[in-house]
């Protein structure tokens, strides 16, 4: 039952955020006094619909996104002689920009809101030390490092030389440990199918122990089966003005990522079905689906109540903020395809106006037609190649 609340307040989510980008086209076009006659939340047969005034408000059957329509977006559209003079594409080229641009403003602005108000409440996650300490003994060895125990699967190393949760350890194969980093690097230096000496310090008496272990084969490295224990950590609550310096470098850490998962698609994309698919930043990119299942698995963890609201408000924030990001790439039928033409009219205007020639007006968009197909193609082909990765070899929520 968790799982299924989390992915549905995920889908919620993800309308809402849809429709704050839809409307931030919507209050502005009304804004200028163009016609928009349509704002519908998801897609084909209409549900319900109610109309205020020239705009119809309504619910569709097809939950995966909204939109918003205003009369002559593209010189291609037929309209009304008595509309023509509020037509979207007979306005100033400013006036078209602000409309294009502000779907994009209310996703980061919305994602900066929900930033500022996660620090002044939730609070600022303070990192916490990783120790020594076992916190979990796994109970098998798994096919792979993302796989949880599975049916027929061999006991753990761990499990089976009795190591126990709350058991420090202090020494691997002869070298010392003192935190969980001298620890992974000791294992590192082992072989699977080795037996070493684990010197542990018993949780409750305090005696040390020497426990040998053997260690089990996992995609070719070395597994003992051990989660760490982290001590400290929490949240830190922030000032209205510390929480706004928060938001605003959570918004550029999160673009930074974006453009790091962007560069590494094209070597991430053959490992989309294998077990390899979270080794890199563009494998951990998913589709709607994977978002929806990442939902799923936060709600139903075992974190504290938290943690989960923490993580799921992050990943609202991660979506809104791909959104805009999204649309800002200069692809038609993108939103900024668009501003990209009306960037080109002006440029055009201006080198005519040098030159003493009249402006040539709006672009003929029946030329951008065939790389608006273009882009759309391989904009549905790449959401298809990921939702078929997202079914087949989903993305796990980091342990």
């Amino acid at each position: 039952m968790a799982f299924f609340l989390g992915a549905v307040a995920f889908v919620v989510a993800l309308l809402a955020s849809v429709m704050l980008h839809e409307g931030g086209h919507l209050l502005t076009a009304k804004r200028f006094g163009m016609k928009a006659t349509q704002y519908f939340v998801g897609f084909g047969p209409t549900l319900w619909s109610t109309r205020r005034g020239e705009t119809e408000y309504g619910v569709k059957a097809i939950p995966l996104g909204g939109f918003v329509k205003i009369v002559g977006y593209t010189p291609l559209e037929e309209i009304d002689e008595a509309d023509r003079p509020r037509a979207f594409y007979r306005q100033p080229a400013g006036r078209r920009a602000v409309v294009i641009g502000a779907g994009v403003v209310a996703n980061f602005v919305f994602a900066f809101v929900l930033l500022t108000v996660m620090a002044m409440t939730i609070g600022v996650p303070r990192p916490g030390s990783v120790t020594s300490t076992i916190d979990e003994v796994s109970r098998c060895v798994p096919a792979t490092m993302r796989d949880g125990c599975a049916a027929g699967r061999p006991p753990s190393p761990a499990e089976r030389a009795g190591l126990k949760a709350g058991d420090r350890i202090v020494a691997f194969d002869g070298a010392p440990v003192s935190d969980w980093d001298d620890l992974t690097e000791a294992i590192g230096r082992t072989k699977p199918g080795e037996t070493v000496g684990v010197v542990v310090r018993r949780a409750g008496t305090g005696q040390e122990a020497t426990v040998p272990v053997t260690l089990a084969d996992v995609g070719g490295e070395p597994f003992v089966g051990v989660s760490a224990r982290v001590v400290g950590g929490g949240y830190d609550r922030e000032g209205p003005l510390d929480a706004a310096a928060f938001a605003a470098r959570g918004i550029g850490r999160t673009i930074e990522g974006i453009g790091k998962v962007a560069a590494d698609l094209p070597t991430a994309i053959p490992k989309l079905f294998t077990p390899e698919r979270e080794s890199t930043p563009g494998g951990q990119v998913g589709s709607v689906v994977g978002a929806t299942e990442v939902s799923g698995q936060i709600f139903s963890s075992d974190e504290t109540a938290r943690d989960k609201i923490a993580l799921f408000l992050s990943l609202v924030v991660s979506v809104n903020i791909f959104l805009g990001a999204l649309n800002v790439l200069p692809l038609l039928p993108l939103d900024g395809g668009h501003l990209a033409v009306v960037a080109y009219e002006r440029v055009r205007a201006g080198v005519n106006r040098i030159r003493g020639r009249p402006d040539p007006g709006t672009v003929d968009m029946t030329r951008l037609l065939p790389l608006t197909y273009l882009a759309v193609l391989l904009l549905v082909g790449f959401g298809v190649l990921l939702i078929l990765a997202d079914l087949f070899n989903p993305l796990q929520l980091p342990k």
